[in-house]
């Protein structure tokens, strides 16, 4: 299996989106509760079949996309090839503050190559990005994963409480973070909150981080374009008081960065992993979900 990721690594990424497009539909047409979670909670978020069907080809993208993005060679730069940037000047602007930076980044597009991009962007003016990292439960992963994440620009801590407080230390010392903002937190670490009208268990990382470091909070994506013509990243600053205010209550300060990634979804709600089970219970576990 690593053979064969690395011998994928080494195919021009507009023919693997190509592929992944395939792969994209045939997991449509194979699965039908796959077909049924992905139209049930587009629907429900109120998506029109025309707006959310090119996320079935993006799925497939976003997995034949890996090889690329994990095995390229190290200290090979994505940047001058691929990737064209809007808002950084207002990002760079708050990195140079020293304030610290917490950027949103939901499963909309390409968040694999986006916190690669980011890094490789913003190290030699502010330093590496400070990043929770779950290793891979499948042990030939490990070697791919480990690799995509040891690269210039990224520091990762473990998704544990010593990496919360490492994370907690590096932007109250003006750092930067990158947090996959829409996913289940295990049980007692979140909080329920509105998602697209629907209750749904969110995270409390984002806002106990933004509420005690007094970081600025950015939404960012990371568009796949049509193949061959690369990625778009964007930049916003998420205005929201409950994520600036430490006496605002913990679940107005998670309804707050819901409304967040709704914005990016319905910018982009053709690029979202709408199969995604948003909704469950959440999990036990001992460890500090990323």
């Amino acid at each position: 299996m690593l053979a064969l990721f690395r011998l994928l690594a080494r195919l021009p990424l507009p023919l693997m989106h190509r592929l992944g497009t395939l792969l994209g539909w045939l997991a449509w047409w194979g699965s039908s509760g796959y077909r049924r979670r992905f139209r049930t909670n587009a629907e429900a978020a109120g998506f029109t079949k025309e707006q959310y069907r090119p996320a079935i080809a993006a799925a497939g993208a976003a997995l034949a996309e890996l090889p690329w993005l994990w095995g390229r060679p190290q200290g090979e730069s994505v940047l001058p090839k691929v990737v064209s940037w809007s808002g950084v000047d207002t990002v760079e602007a708050a990195l140079a503050e020293r304030r610290g930076v917490i950027f949103l980044a939901p499963h909309v597009g390409s968040w694999e190559l986006l916190g690669q991009a980011m890094a490789e962007r913003f190290v030699d003016d502010f330093g590496p990005m400070t990043a929770l990292y779950r290793p891979a439960r499948k042990a030939w992963m490990t070697e791919l994963v480990d690799g995509s994440r040891d690269r210039r620009g990224l520091k990762m801590l473990p998704t544990n409480t010593s990496g919360v407080r490492g994370l907690m230390r590096a932007l109250k010392s003006g750092g930067y973070t990158g947090i996959l903002p829409d996913q289940v937190p295990p049980r007692g670490q979140g909080v329920w909150a509105p998602f697209f009208g629907r209750q749904a268990y969110t995270m409390t990382l984002v806002p106990r981080l933004a509420q005690q470091t007094g970081a600025k909070v950015f939404t960012a994506v990371c568009e796949r374009l049509a193949p061959g013509e690369g990625y778009a990243i964007r930049f916003a600053p998420l205005d929201e008081p409950a994520l600036r205010d430490p006496k605002a209550p913990v679940e107005e300060a998670a309804a707050a960065m819901n409304r967040g990634i709704e914005g990016l979804i319905r910018e982009l709600p053709g690029q979202y992993i709408w199969d995604y089970a948003r909704y469950k219970d959440p999990r036990a576990e001992l460890e500090v979900g990323s």
